[in-house]
């Protein structure tokens, strides 16, 4: 395994700015495909098939995955979290308005920041690096405002919380593979404890929601899935875990904020939705904020 480093590098900045602006275009997609998919349905599908890759991957790479390592506890306890981040949104979605949930979602990062540095000294962040880390996520608020001001709508208070507690599980995922013995395993078994918990559960929730199961897809839908799975669940997520176990998680976590901008920004370019001046004003102090949360010390 390649040795650890304590910073971000022009290679982890690239492969995390590619991986935020996918994940970006991903929501616009998902959102897009609602009429022919249902939600969740969409997520267990993706899962399904990212096992079935991941399973495949490893047998032509030689990757054991099976093997007694003692990761098993903490394997399954980040699958369920994985599992339920995505329960969470896609239930909150019925309750409280995407912009809204994504502002909750995102809060990923300051629960890594928060509980990562009591487990693992070298994840602690310096005063200039909060600073960064709070920049970005009032950016984010700046960014949907609008949504605040609005009426509020029944339920919106449980889709909040459920936002909330997505972004608390995405946060103590990240912390349990960095603090236990996941952080020793191999990025496509850290995976594979995600996808695979997922795959399983997921399809349950499905049906526990009455949702709509149809195996008949059009062009566009079955280009969403297939984009969704394997470039998104499959092999951006496997370069995740790659990047977890080679970087300082309380850097990449702050490439988290980028997403939800990239989502507005082709939101506005493929959904016709507003670019107003505030939202590049807004993703210009993301920037700044990660830039700041990555500064290496004088």
């Amino acid at each position: 395994m390649s040795q650890r480093k304590d910073h971000l590098d022009g290679l982890a900045a690239g492969i995390l700015l590619a991986c935020c602006m996918f994940w970006g275009f991903q929501q616009v997609l998902v959102k897009a495909t609602l009429p022919e998919l249902a939600p969740v349905y969409q997520a267990a599908l993706r899962f399904v098939g990212a096992t079935l890759l991941l399973l495949l991957w490893c047998r032509w790479r030689g990757v054991a995955l099976f093997a007694r390592d003692g990761t098993l506890g903490p394997g399954l306890l980040a699958g369920a979290l994985f599992a339920a981040e995505f329960a969470c949104l896609y239930i909150g979605l019925q309750y409280t308005t995407a912009s809204r949930l994504t502002v909750f979602l995102y809060t990923s990062p300051f629960w890594v920041a928060l509980v990562l540095p009591l487990l693992v000294r070298a994840e602690r962040l310096r005063a200039v690096q909060w600073l960064g880390l709070t920049l970005a996520f009032v950016a984010l608020v700046f960014a949907v405002r609008e949504s605040f001001v609005a009426p509020t709508t029944e339920g919106q208070l449980f889709g909040d919380l459920l936002a909330l507690a997505g972004g608390l599980s995405w946060g103590l995922t990240t912390v349990t593979i960095r603090a236990t013995t996941l952080a020793r395993s191999s990025p496509e078994k850290l995976l594979f404890y995600q996808v695979g918990v997922s795959a399983v559960t997921l399809p349950l929730l499905s049906l526990a929601l009455g949702e709509s199961w149809t195996w008949r897809f059009s062009g566009f839908a079955l280009t969403s899935l297939l984009l969704q799975t394997v470039v998104g669940a499959f092999a951006s997520y496997l370069v995740w875990m790659w990047m977890l176990g080679r970087y300082p998680a309380t850097r990449i976590s702050a490439f988290a904020f980028l997403t939800p901008m990239f989502a507005l920004l082709f939101g506005a370019l493929w959904l016709r939705e507003p670019l107003t001046p505030s939202l590049l004003a807004a993703l210009a102090l993301v920037a700044l904020g990660i830039v700041l949360v990555n500064r290496k010390p004088g």
